[in-house]
């Protein structure tokens, strides 16, 4: 079988991050829910499409039940045949066990379990506590930085006004600091990556991993979800589902799939570098793709104009951010 061309193109994380693919795979609820040949088979696919940025987290907390999603990645990634240097892993950092667990402490155990010894990029994850020490986090990051356990960092749904403190410590700290903000973002999440504040943030050169495009899937068209999905700012999922007809019809208008328009949309934002996803079967990523050639059809300003009825968290949400 021929192996298909690439057609997903790079862009620069940041100033200093590496170059990635506008498209990304997740791993959060997918390699467990699928027969593993079927994931290696569609990782193997998306690298020779062109993916090359993948985000394999963990998972599990304490007093849930293990998880074994970024384990299996290994495995995948093994029985896939795909090397090491062919693709960027993107691995979270939480920030509720720091300091008592240290970062490198907490990042050699998750590159342990994903079987790798460095990761390209590291989140940050959500802000949840008034008592995290942005100085100290900054000078931990910068330290590994420069011992090669990670290539830069960025943060996940923090407040613009904390982006840019972190990254003031950074710099004191000789760290070029975050390059890339990981923010919810879709036709109905558009507040915060929209607003003036972000736009200040993305003003200064760092970049955003648009992530939650689909909602946990119900803006692919799937309502009837029972798998757990991410948190909702703003309290405004009901309003989610109801928008979710109307992209569809906007979607059968052009003659594709919700999940396409979707992930088009978020392209059109200038500061986007990557689209974060998941995929738990091979339609659903070739799906996603082809989302590429839409944009190219329809064009930016033209499926903003069209997806504009279904801003949901306008004038709810706090364009700040958490």
């Amino acid at each position: 079988m021929s192996t298909p061309k690439k057609v997903v193109p790079l862009r620069r994380v940041g100033t200093h991050g590496p170059d990635v693919s506008v498209l990304s795979l997740g791993s959060w609820h997918t390699y467990d829910r699928m027969a593993f040949e079927d994931a290696v088979a569609m990782v193997r696919h998306a690298v020779d499409l062109g993916i090359n940025l993948f985000d394999v987290g963990v998972y599990g907390f304490p007093g849930h039940p293990p998880v074994f999603t970024d384990v299996l990645f290994s495995a995948i990634v093994r029985a896939a045949g795909i090397a090491r240097d062919e693709y960027l892993l993107s691995a979270k950092l939480w920030l509720e066990p720091y300091p008592e667990m240290s970062l490198r402490e907490q990042l050699e155990k998750a590159l342990f379990r994903v079987g790798t010894d460095r990761a390209d990029m590291v989140i940050l994850g959500d802000i949840r506590r008034d008592d995290l020490d942005l100085n100290r986090l900054a000078v931990d990051l910068a330290e590994l930085e420069v011992d090669g356990i990670i290539g830069c960092w960025g943060v996940n749904n923090w407040s613009a006004t904390a982006i840019r403190t972190i990254r003031d410590h950074a710099i004191a700290a000789g760290s070029p600091g975050p390059q890339i903000a990981q923010l919810k973002y879709s036709p109905c999440r558009r507040s915060i990556p929209d607003g003036a504040p972000f736009a200040q943030v993305f003003a200064e050169g760092i970049t955003m991993q648009a992530s939650d495009v689909l909602e946990g899937g119900i803006l692919a068209g799937k309502k009837d979800l029972t798998r757990e999905i991410g948190r909702d700012p703003g309290g405004i999922r009901e309003r989610i589902i109801e928008a979710a007809d109307g992209i569809g019809a906007v979607a059968a208008d052009l003659g594709v799939t919700p999940a396409q328009l979707c992930v088009a949309f978020t392209l059109t934002h200038p500061s986007v570098s990557t689209v974060l996803f998941g995929a738990s079967r091979m339609e659903q990523l070739v799906d996603n793709v082809a989302a590429l050639e839409l944009l190219d059809t329809v064009g930016a300003e033209r499926l903003r104009e069209l997806l504009a009825p279904f801003w949901v968290d306008a004038d709810v949400v706090n364009p700040e951010g958490p």
